[in-house]
């Protein structure tokens, strides 16, 4: 199949493009790559990918770079032609949308730029899937849409209650799929993502900022006193929920009742924050220094997937430990940071 991956350069764009290609499917890979987090990371992950760009001024917009099965373009969703001319090149069997400005809390200073990649961004897409027709579209949603919501959020709760900006637009794309799957018939498939980590992972997240500062010797701070729940979830096992979506030949357009889906992906095993963040010093062989605080604004208490649809559906069943999962981290990081 030729599938087109948004956010190819980020967190879970990069490790879906390496495993579509170990699987032998031809990839079309976009990123705008913004300078939200280490642009150079992000030119890294591309490099692993068969690259060779010395950084990221190297990588100039409008221009597609080939390597094999994979092609990438430096193309942002909020320019509407260039994504059209992406989707006149090409026919897609799939569409990964991963695309999106991250970050619960970077999006109480900056709102704007989450409506326009988040909404505006995400619009655009649709309005190119609606040309092309006979497409399966399947994008990032995130479970903080669920809010306060009491634990483990089911894809049955009511999510109209979003605590942060970054939430009230990932419900904002769940609506807007929902509305084009039932108009255009194009079949949708969303994804809540709950806390995901592992190696390539993204610095603004806590799990990668608490092992500079462990390494460092410095203190981490840890908001509501330590005491949160979440259920992190290892970049594999995020990747196996994907590509059994990916291969499912029953959603394609015009598969009898299907148009819009939601799954959550989780791991399904909520960790307490101090714990997880002990295990994360043992595997650093480390001391931990903290610093507790009060809970941070657009945080929720405690994440807990029921991932009980899609492991019915496709047989999903987390296999990461969040010792096995953390292991291999620490590894990467101490590898790739020297």
């Amino acid at each position: 199949m030729k599938i087109l991956v948004t956010g190819v350069s980020g967190f879970i764009g990069f490790h879906l493009a390496k495993r579509l290609l170990t699987e032998g499917h031809d990839v079309v890979g976009i990123d705008n790559l913004n300078d939200y987090y280490d642009i150079q990371l992000k030119t890294d992950r591309l490099n692993q990918l068969g690259f060779a760009f010395p950084n990221a001024g190297a990588i100039l917009p409008g221009t597609i770079y080939q390597q094999q099965r994979l092609s990438f373009s430096r193309t942002d969703l909020c320019h509407a032609q260039a994504l059209q001319d992406v989707f006149a090149q090409h026919r897609f069997d799939k569409v990964v949308n991963l695309a999106a400005q991250a970050g619960v809390r970077h999006s109480i200073d900056n709102p704007g730029a989450y409506i326009q990649s988040n909404i505006n961004g995400f619009f655009n897409l649709l309005e190119c899937m609606r040309e092309q027709k006979g497409c399966h579209l399947i994008y990032a949603s995130s479970s903080s849409v669920y809010g306060n919501n009491e634990v483990p959020f089911s894809t049955g709760d009511k999510t109209d209650r979003p605590v942060s900006l970054y939430a009230a637009t990932k419900k904002a794309n769940e609506a807007l799929a929902n509305a084009y799957a039932a108009l255009f018939d194009i079949p949708c498939t969303g994804l809540r993502f709950f806390t995901v980590y592992g190696p390539w992972g993204r610095p603004d997240m806590a799990y990668f900022s608490f092992t500079q500062k462990i390494l460092a010797g410095e203190p981490i701070r840890i908001f509501n006193q330590g005491d949160l729940l979440r259920d992190f979830t290892y970049i594999d096992d995020i990747i196996d929920g994907i590509m059994a979506i990916v291969n499912d030949r029953k959603l394609e357009p015009g598969s009898e009742g299907y148009y819009h889906h939601i799954y959550n992906i989780g791991n399904n095993k909520p960790v307490k924050l101090l714990d997880f963040i002990h295990i994360l010093g043992k595997q650093l062989h480390r001391e931990v220094k903290t610093v507790l605080l009060p809970m941070q604004p657009g945080d929720v208490y405690a994440t807990f997937a029921d991932i009980t649809p899609i492991s019915a559906d496709y047989g999903f069943n987390p296999a990461f430990s969040i010792e096995e999962g953390l292991a291999l981290f620490t590894r990467w990081y101490r590898e790739h940071y020297k």
